[in-house]
C-alpha cells in the first residue's frame, strides 16, 4: 500500500512539474557573512538561461553563470558557456533536481527558493538573442554567430540580461542587466547591474526597436552618447 501511494504522490509531483514552465525571470534575495542582501535573478529562455548574484541595495555586480539548459522530468541539466567565479566550469554539464510550482523553484535538498518575477510576457522580445550585426556610418557588418566569441542577450517578460563571453578561451568580457520594457517601438532598459562600471546602475536608456524577418533592429544611443545600430538574431544552438 505503501508502495502505491508513494508512486501517486510522485505521478501527482511530475504532473503537475510538466504542467508548470521555467520560462521567465525568478529571484532569491539572501543575506551575506557581511549582512548585505544579494539579489540572484534567474533567467529561463527557450534552450538558455542565466543567473546573476549582485548587491540588492548598491547593483554591485558579484557573478553571473549561464549556458543552454534542459529539462528531462524533474533533473535541470545545464551546459556551462560562462562563469565568472569558475571559469573552469566551460564546457562542462551540471545537473540540479528541481521543484516547481507555478510561482516557487527550489533545488531539492537546497536552502534557497526562487520566486517568479514573470512568465515570459509582456515584454515583446523574450527569448536568447546573438548580436549578429552592427551598422556603423550606414556600412552593415555582419557577424558570425556560430563563432566562440559571443554578445547574447537574454530577455523574459520583464528582465534582460547582455553577456559578452568565450567559450573557446572560458574569457568573460562583461555584463549588465535589468528590467526593460516594449511600447510603442520603444524598447527601455532600466540598468540595475553592470559589471564594468557601477556608476551606471539606475540609469534608463531608450532605444527603438523593429522585428524584420525575425531579427531584432537595436537603434539609439548608448550609455556613452554614441549612436549605435544592432541587429540580434534568435539563438538557435
Amino acid at each position: 500500500m505503501k508502495t502505491i501511494l508513494f508512486a501517486f504522490v510522485s505521478c501527482l509531483f511530475f504532473n503537475a512539474l510538466q504542467s508548470q514552465s521555467l520560462l521567465g525571470a525568478w529571484e532569491n534575495v539572501s543575506t551575506n557573512e557581511e549582512g548585505l542582501a544579494i539579489k540572484n535573478v534567474v533567467i529561463f529562455s527557450e534552450g538558455f538561461q542565466v543567473a546573476t548574484w549582485y548587491d540588492a541595495n548598491t547593483g554591485a555586480f558579484i557573478s553571473t553563470n549561464g549556458g543552454s539548459w534542459e529539462l528531462d522530468s524533474t533533473m535541470l541539466i545545464e551546459t556551462v558557456e560562462f562563469d565568472t567565479k569558475n571559469p573552469d566550469r566551460v564546457g562542462t554539464q551540471v545537473s540540479f533536481e528541481i521543484m516547481l510550482t507555478q510561482d516557487l523553484l527550489k533545488v531539492k535538498d537546497g536552502e534557497q527558493t526562487w520566486k517568479r518575477l514573470d512568465n515570459g510576457t509582456p515584454g515583446a522580445l523574450a527569448g536568447a538573442w546573438l548580436m549578429s550585426g552592427r551598422k556603423t556610418d550606414g556600412t552593415l557588418r555582419q557577424r558570425d554567430t556560430n563563432r566562440p566569441r559571443k554578445t547574447m542577450k537574454i530577455l523574459s517578460g520583464s528582465r534582460f540580461q547582455w553577456i559578452a563571453y568565450n567559450t573557446e578561451t572560458k574569457q568573460f568580457m562583461g555584463t549588465g542587466g535589468g528590467t526593460y520594457t516594449t511600447v510603442d517601438g520603444k524598447y527601455t532598459e532600466n540598468i540595475k547591474f553592470f559589471s564594468r562600471d557601477n556608476t551606471r546602475v539606475g540609469a534608463s536608456l531608450e532605444f527603438d526597436f523593429d522585428l524584420k524577418n525575425g531579427d531584432w533592429h537595436h537603434s539609439g544611443f548608448s550609455s556613452k552618447g554614441a549612436p549605435l545600430y544592432e541587429i540580434w538574431s534568435l539563438r538557435k544552438q
